[in-house]
């Protein structure tokens, strides 16, 4: 079971959207569980995208037909290994309508893939920066990482602040941060993060106003 936020990265929507399938009972009740917190089922994440991607061309009730009926399949993604499923003939067929879910199994189990290489990515320890979250190997602090990302700046001036990292690593941080978001509003800070260097240190003199 992935956490909402979690099964939002792999389905590449919004946590709203996360949210909105299971208030609204879109995802099947065995695929969610509420008990501590909100979680989906890893095999249910590939009907996520489905439902808003064909909502152009299929009903709602056409959408949710076609996941009551791969749940049987997806069902079995607690005991099979992804790459078994994949194997699998993915192509439901009603009346006339026929939908094939298999792009959105292969691209879930490639998501699936990079949470896992994130969250091995990512350490923690009480002798590193107190327990915050960092790259394994570094004391590079993976939400600066993600800060660093969100606010555009150039990958080859944050390669540069952080020599140890590469762009895998980046984006892999990305999306760890993403799947693991902080709570609470972020603490300001004038401090560079612990493991950077200065890119530049040019100042912009202040403009007084005239009186």
């Amino acid at each position: 079971m992935l956490k909402a936020s979690e099964a939002a990265v792999v389905s590449r929507v919004s946590l709203r959207d996360v949210n909105r399938v299971i208030d609204e009972h879109i995802l099947p009740d065995a695929f969610v569980s509420s008990d501590n917190g909100r979680y989906v089922l890893a095999g249910a994440c590939s009907l996520i995208p489905f439902y808003f991607a064909s909502a152009r061309r299929l009903t709602s009730e056409e959408r949710l037909s076609a996941i009551r009926t791969a749940e049987p399949r997806l069902a079995r993604s607690r005991a099979l290994p992804w790459a078994a499923l994949l194997r699998e003939d993915w192509t439901l067929r009603d009346d006339f309508l026929t939908i094939d879910l298999l792009p959105f199994m292969k691209d879930t189990g490639e998501r699936l893939d990079d949470l896992a290489a994130a969250r091995e990515l990512v350490t923690t320890s009480p002798d590193i920066l107190g327990r915050t979250p960092v790259i394994r190997g570094t004391r590079v602090p993976v939400y600066d990482v993600e800060a660093s990302v969100a606010a555009g700046h150039p990958m080859e001036r944050i390669l540069a602040a952080w020599p140890s990292l590469d762009a895998e690593k980046l984006r892999l941080a990305t999306i760890y941060a993403e799947a693991n978001p902080l709570r609470g509003r972020p603490r300001a800070s004038t401090d560079l993060p612990e493991g950077s260097v200065i890119i530049t240190d040019r100042r912009v003199p202040r403009v007084r106003k005239a009186e």
